[in-house]
Formats: structure tokens, C-alpha cells, sequence
């Protein structure tokens, strides 16, 4: 009996909560790299979209898309921080920056998941 074997007998939220477990500590790496704020939360996004677009092309189990998909890029990924940031800049007044933070992430978290999707797809 392999690991893999061991990891697909388990629970789906355990399984969950393992890949959410190591995408949280990656996600701390990055914020301690890039010393946190809205650069550690655009990198995060992007990366964690061009993993998610990676994986959806790859042919893998419905074991590792848990882990990997819904557990460690959930969990790396974060959609709230990028919201908060949005809306601290709108309600500040600053507009312009609000949407430049808006559609310069979204376009970048698109572009990932096409990158990521495409480089699995040409191999």
C-alpha cells in the first residue's frame, strides 16, 4: 500500500484540511518574503490561480484535486485580503485605485489559470 492509497482511504475533509494545512504555510512564506500588504496578496492570487488552472488540465484523481485543489489552493489563495483592500481604497476615496487593484488582480488571476492550464496542456 502506497501513500497515495493511504491519503485517498481518508475522510474528504481531512483530506481538505491537510492541503489546507500546507497552503497556509505557504502562504505565510510568501507573506513573510514580500513582507505582507497587497503585493503577498496579488502574488498569492496569481500563483494560486496558475496551480488551480495547472491542475484542472492535469490528469489527476479526485483525491489530489481535493488536496491539492480545494485544500492547498484554497487555503494559499485569498479572496477576502483582495476584497478588504478593494473596499478600504473605495471608501477612502480612492477610486481609481480601487479599480486599478480590482481589474489589474482579476485580469491576472485569468491569465494564470490560462498559463497554468496551457503548460500542462503542452506536456
Amino acid at each position: 500500500m502506497t501513500a497515495f492509497d493511504i491519503l485517498a482511504a481518508l475522510p474528504t475533509p481531512v483530506l481538505v484540511g491537510i492541503g489546507g494545512t500546507l497552503g497556509a504555510l505557504a502562504r505565510y512564506g510568501v507573506d513573510l518574503a514580500l513582507s505582507g500588504g497587497r503585493r503577498s496578496t496579488l502574488a498569492v492570487n496569481v500563483l494560486g490561480s496558475i496551480a488551480l488552472g495547472a491542475l484542472v488540465a492535469a490528469p489527476i484523481s479526485s483525491t489530489a484535486a481535493t488536496v491539492f485543489g480545494t485544500g492547498f489552493c484554497g487555503a494559499f489563495t485569498t479572496f477576502s485580503s483582495f476584497a478588504v483592500s478593494v473596499a478600504e481604497d473605495a471608501s477612502d476615496g480612492q477610486r481609481w485605485r480601487a479599480v486599478q487593484y480590482a481589474v489589474g488582480t482579476l485580469l491576472a488571476a485569468l491569465v494564470g489559470v490560462a498559463l497554468g492550464g496551457g503548460v500542462v496542456g503542452m506536456l
